[in-house]
């Protein structure tokens, strides 16, 4: 029998990062998990995943965290019954660049589940130690693609995000040659069927109803306004080399079909599975295997039934802005997602409304020039840092002529 697969987890505290552990602890004659890492705000929860885990390393990119961390250690170890000598502690790193030296350890996968752009680097990393990359940072693809794909073999980079994994599947079916489309399904968020009159007053909490996913605030505000499916065309676009022209959305409210793809005789192949994240995380781990038990699968035996209508992009124009910024490459997709963060930042703060959201996006990505595709990471940090004062420059100057 050969070893388990050797995983270091990336934003090990986050939602990605507590189900990746989840399924690796479901299956450990599959996988060991041998490296965390956090932004250290939950230094008591870091240390009780690594001290059940046996972990080897442990990364916080909060320098000062790292004492906290050494004692939350010998705290949940008391709290087991553990007496002195009876665990090891295992090596910390601590400091900005300590999630990217973790990325380095030796191991098979590293699964980035870091939040921003913050993950590109530990992406870069672990692609130039020859780690396979499951890829939940979708911002690393997004902001930084030419960097990542430049640094990518063939099948090092697997996706993790639900569509782009069924998009993968469903690519068994056939070869790129014949592949007609792509098709992306979204669930339209909690706003699908108003018009853009209707949206000028929604609140964050009306925002934050997502009717089917359980999500963070940025990326289910994200959802709402559909820039997350403006940003997963970008990603199909970079992970399989498919034309923006050949890559389609329809919105699917059950979100039970993940994604489809259409080849040229007229065949769609499509992946359905109930909304959870545990099924699209295993697969990364395990790839291209299955890992048994992932997750429930569908129930034939109940009616239900599956709906499909297409995208209002006048009320929603945030996928047209997305293609738009695609296509054009450069520095502009990492433009594009931090003015959006910026934006949505003001949203759940009260001084912008919902559809000012994507107003000042596209305010902040036209008036963008002089940045050409980045050739280090400093490149896509300062096109970001410029895009996030921009943004707030128009926010500002909106609220000072409201």
């Amino acid at each position: 029998m050969s070893r388990p697969r050797e995983i270091v987890v990336l934003g090990s505290t986050g939602s990605i990062g507590r189900q990746a552990i989840e399924v690796a602890r479901a299956a450990p004659d599959r996988f060991r998990i041998v490296g965390l890492a956090a932004g250290g705000g939950s230094v008591d929860l870091l240390a009780q995943q690594a001290l059940d885990l046996r972990v080897d390393a442990v990364a916080v990119a909060r320098a000062t965290a790292a004492q906290d961390l050494q004692l939350a250690f010998y705290a949940a170890a008391r709290a087991k019954g553990y007496s002195t000598g009876q665990f090891a502690v295992p090596r910390i790193l601590a400091g900005p660049d300590a999630a990217a030296e973790l990325a380095t350890w030796p191991a098979d996968v590293v699964l980035n589940g870091i939040t921003g752009s913050i993950g590109l680097a530990p992406t870069l990393a672990a692609l130039d130690a020859g780690r396979t990359v499951a890829l939940a940072n979708k911002e690393s693809l997004i902001a930084g693609g030419p960097l990542v794909l430049e640094r990518a073999k063939p099948g090092q980079l697997v996706p993790v995000d639900s569509e782009h994994s069924a998009l993968a599947q469903c690519l068994r079916a056939g070869s790129t040659a014949e592949v007609r489309r792509l098709v992306l399904t979204a669930s339209g968020g909690p706003f699908r069927g108003r018009t853009g009159a209707e949206l000028a007053h929604v609140t964050v909490q009306q925002a934050m109803a997502h009717p089917t996913w359980d999500m963070g605030p940025v990326i289910t505000i994200n959802s709402a306004t559909l820039v997350n499916k403006g940003l997963e065309v970008i990603e199909a676009n970079l992970l399989f080399d498919i034309p923006y022209d050949a890559i389609d959305v329809v919105v699917h409210p059950q979100s039970v079909i993940h994604s489809m793809v259409e080849f040229v005789d007229g065949s769609t192949i499509a992946q359905a599975s109930p909304p959870d994240m545990r099924l699209p995380i295993a697969l990364a781990l395990g790839w291209p295997h299955r890992v048994p038990g992932a997750a429930v699968a569908v129930d034939w035996s109940q009616a239900a039934r599956w709906d499909f209508e297409p995208v209002d992009h006048e009320t929603f124009p945030a996928i047209t802005l997305a293609r738009e910024v695609g296509v054009a490459g450069g520095c502009l997709p990492a433009i594009f997602n931090a003015a959006n963060e910026e934006a949505v930042s003001a949203f759940v703060a009260g001084g912008l409304s919902f559809p000012g959201i994507l107003d000042v996006v596209r305010t902040v990505v036209e008036d963008a020039a002089g940045y050409d595709a980045p050739t280090t990471v400093a490149d896509v940090l300062g096109a970001e840092q410029w895009a996030r004062r921009q943004a707030r420059t128009v926010i500002d100057e909106e609220n000072a002529g409201a």
